[in-house]
């Protein structure tokens, strides 16, 4: 009886050590991404380092971009202020740095965002296109409280103090308190308590003086002031207020009522009322 031989199942020495690199994760990784990879790259950088087709394939990118930018739907045609006064609006028309129409793509909103609010009027602004080809500005502007008056001129400021627009005259906005004096925009707020204040003076109150830019003096019309200190000013003028309902001290002759030392209030009188004052008392002298 002839025996049979079996082949060895065992694998052959290379057959071993390519099922053994197999299992090594590194280099089934390798096998997977790495050399086509390599390949990928080494036939694009051949197929790119020829001028001609590197030419081709960004003119051919450029044309693919500038077709799907110029698209009706991607074109800018209108530009729309919102919540802006004629002034402001007009400001902002100047200002747009682009030609309408354009594509969207090419309008940087963000620059023009920064361009707008970079405006003296303008607190905050947003910028969005609306359907139908319409970039939409949305404004909200500066609220001016007073007028500032400076050694240059006149100008409207908000609370924060910020110049909102240039007067040419006090008559352009006589319903705005006014405020003079360097560093008076940087206080505005305190002058608009001070003013609030004020309310029963209102009609005699001409404005606000900053002194020194630390404190104020209140303007009243015959050419009287109330001078208030550095620290608690609207403490200060509602005690001479309270002092003008009880005795009536500002419908005299007074000149100046210096609140800036709290302990010791002063008043100075006019000329006149003095000179009328010396004479009464020489008189009570004599009679005596």
């Amino acid at each position: 009886m002839q025996q049979v031989t079996r082949p060895d199942p065992a694998p052959s020495r290379w057959s071993y050590r390519f099922q053994r690199l197999m299992l090594t994760p590194l280099f089934r990784l390798a096998l997977r991404v790495g050399i086509p990879f390599c390949l990928t790259f080494a036939v694009g950088t051949w197929y790119l380092a020829d001028d001609a087709r590197r030419e081709a394939i960004l003119l051919s990118v450029a044309d693919m971009r500038e077709q799907l930018a110029t698209r009706p739907e991607f074109m800018v045609s209108l530009l729309a202020v919102e919540g802006a006064s004629t002034g402001v609006e007009e400001d902002i028309r100047e200002i747009f740095p682009y030609d309408l129409p354009a594509s969207s793509f090419d309008l940087d909103l963000e620059h023009v965002q920064q361009m707008v609010q970079g405006l003296p009027a303008v607190a905050e602004a947003s910028l969005r296109i609306r359907q139908g080809g319409v970039l939409v500005a949305e404004v909200r502007e500066r609220e001016p409280v007073a007028v500032w008056r400076t050694r240059d001129g006149l100008g409207a400021v908000d609370a924060e103090g910020v110049v909102v627009d240039d007067l040419d005259s006090r008559a352009a906005r006589a319903d705005l308190p006014l405020i003079v004096g360097e560093g008076a925009d940087r206080a505005v707020p305190e002058a608009l308590e001070i003013l609030r204040a004020a309310a029963p003076l209102r009609e005699r109150v001409r404005g606000l003086v900053r002194m020194g830019e630390r404190r104020w003096d209140v303007v009243l019309d015959r050419g009287q002031r109330i001078l208030l200190p550095e620290a608690n000013p609207v403490r200060a003028l509602e005690r001479v207020i309270v002092l003008d309902e009880v005795q009536e001290t500002l419908a005299r002759d007074v000149v100046v009522v210096d609140m800036r030392l709290a302990a010791r209030p002063t008043l100075r009188m006019s000329e006149n009322a003095v000179e009328e004052w010396w004479q009464v008392t020489r008189m009570t002298v004599g009679a005596e």
